[in-house]
């Protein structure tokens, strides 16, 4: 397993950035435009970081701009951990029968979603490229949420 980000929503991006990058020092390393999602991406790294980053895509903070939301309550604006695995398959398996939910199965055979003992949302994602799309898998609901 391997860390990879943590995600924080950000209501207002240019001062989240300045921020981060402007008073705390940390580096924009790769931003991403969704235009049907409305939203962007923008991952930093610490400076002794950035080199590691543009290898492994990791470890970053992910800031997440919706466009069309600008303030989040209750702790919204806290995202997920991710790490990415060798097989997504094995390791939910592995999961489940430690009596892990699954809450967002990977279906893609790229992504999967689970939760903390205390409601930490956990993402999870296919080391190299997408697995196969297999059973039981790809025909599992979402439970809860992530």
């Amino acid at each position: 397993m391997e860390y990879l980000h943590t995600m924080v929503r950000v209501g207002d991006l240019d001062k989240a950035l300045d921020f981060y990058c402007g008073k705390m020092g940390l580096v924009e390393v790769r931003r991403t435009d969704n235009q049907a999602g409305k939203y962007t991406l923008v991952f930093l790294a610490a400076p002794g970081d950035v080199e590691k980053s543009k290898d492994t895509r990791s470890p970053l903070l992910e800031l997440t701009y919706n466009w069309d939301e600008h303030s989040y309550q209750g702790g919204r604006n806290f995202g997920h951990l991710a790490y990415r695995v060798d097989d997504i398959y094995a390791y939910c398996e592995k999961l489940m029968k430690a009596g892990v939910v699954i809450n967002r199965p990977p279906r893609d055979g790229v992504m999967a979603f689970i939760r903390s003992p205390d409601g930490i949302s956990i993402e999870l994602l296919q080391k190299g490229e997408p697995k196969p799309k297999a059973e039981p898998w790809a025909s599992m609901p979402n439970i809860g949420s992530w």
